[in-house]
This record gives C-alpha cells, structure tokens and sequence, in this order.
C-alpha cells in the first residue's frame, strides 16, 4: 500500500521553535490521509502500522529532523500491537539505523472502537515509556478520549481536541474547561498541547491559560516529505 508523511511542527510558544513534528499520513500526491485510511483492514493492520512507523522515521531524517532538537510524534494503532514489546523491534531498529534517539520519538493513540482491552493499551503505554518513548493521548476532549483515559492510564502528554480549541479566545466555557485541564496537567505532571490552532486570538488566549505547545495552521500547515517553517506571523 503506497502512502508517503507529511509533517506538522507542534511549537514551543514560550520559545517560538518547533518542539516536535507531527507525522500524517498522506496519499503519494499530496491526498488526505482517509484515502490511505480506507484501505486498511484486519488482514493488513499490523503491516500498515509498521511501515507507518518505518516511513515516518527514515521520512523525518531525510527531511531534517536531526539539524534540530524537535522530536518526532509517531501516530499508532493500538490494536495493531498484539504484543508491545515483540512489535516495537522495528521501530528501534528503524531509529538506531538512522541515529535517532529514542527520547525523541512520541507515540500517539486515541480511543476508537478497535481499540481492544485497556489492560491491553496500559500495557503498551508502560511498555513505551519504560523504553524512554514519551506516550500522547490525542483528541483529549472529544467522544471517549477524556478524564475517564485520563484516569485509566498514565500519558506524558495530552493533545487537546480541536473543538476545545475552536474560538476559545470568545468563549468563556471552553476556556473555563481548558483552565481546569491544565491545572489537572499540571497536578499529574502531564505536558498538555493544544491542536488545531487558527488564529492569533485562539493562540494568545491558550498561552494566557497556560498551555505552551500549540499546534495549527496559525504556525504551519502539514507539508509533504519536508519540515515546514512555521509562519512568520505566529511568532510576532
């Protein structure tokens, strides 16, 4: 199954850098990734997940990575994992090839319906982290991705969903709600990042909350096999 990676900077606010790059799924023209996505079934998961990781790394060095101190955030399929320690060997073969330091790889997963047992995803989340990956849940805040993870298992970070960041800057709900998250963060000692940032309001209003890590197209759109500079006016 042909696919190539585009990669979204996920920015340091306080410091105006790139903290890490997101890698997404792309079509080999440029075409969104539920193209890619479709083609997927149970006889080709564990595979597809693989080379996912695989492209994602040899990807993110050709692009540049290493000229920087950005890490990599890898999307997973948990279910895909039938056993973390025996599915994760590609991977660190794929990043000791390259010279990628394992410390700067993330793995990022969401809830969905395939998802499997939560015995089976904590399992995978402390089998990362005890080899120095950092662990992300994504879309925190939307459908089953919320406090009821948030209690299950033991993240380094979150990515708050883009509906919580959605106008933030004009609504007092959404920002009450973001507050007490990074409070609770903060608590747990949980990095919190907020994705799909398009305007300079929803950005300041998310750095007067406390949240550092920004990522949208307020920075930088996904580009195709390279490592986009983020845009000029996000960082006045």
């Amino acid at each position: 199954m042909p696919f190539a990676m585009a990669f979204q900077p996920i920015v340091d606010a306080e410091t105006g850098t790139p903290f890490a790059y997101e890698a997404l799924i792309r079509g080999t023209d440029g075409a969104g990734a539920a193209s890619v996505l479709s083609r997927v079934t149970e006889a080709n998961r564990y595979s597809f997940d693989q080379a996912c990781r695989v492209k994602a790394i040899e990807s993110a060095l050709a692009a540049g990575l290493m000229d920087g101190d950005a890490r990599l955030s890898i999307n997973f399929l948990p279910n895909a994992v039938y056993s973390p320690l025996a599915c994760i060997q590609l991977t660190l073969r794929t990043a000791r090839a390259v010279g990628l330091p394992i410390d700067r790889l993330i793995f990022e997963f969401t809830e969905n319906e395939q998802m499997g047992s939560p015995e089976h995803v904590a399992s995978i989340i402390d089998t990362y982290k005890q080899i120095g990956f950092s662990v992300a849940i994504d879309d925190f805040g939307a459908g089953h991705s919320g406090l009821d993870m948030f209690a299950r298992f033991v993240p380094d970070e979150i990515k708050l969903d883009m509906e919580l960041v959605r106008g933030i800057d004009r609504d007092p709900r959404r920002r009450a709600i973001v507050r007490a998250v990074v409070s609770m963060c903060r608590e747990l000692d949980t990095l919190v990042i907020a994705e799909g940032i398009e305007t300079a309001g929803e950005a300041a209003a998310l750095r007067d909350l406390g949240v550092r890590y920004h990522q949208g197209f307020w920075y930088a759109r996904p580009a195709l096999n390279c490592l986009p500079p983020l845009r000029a006016e996000s960082l006045r």
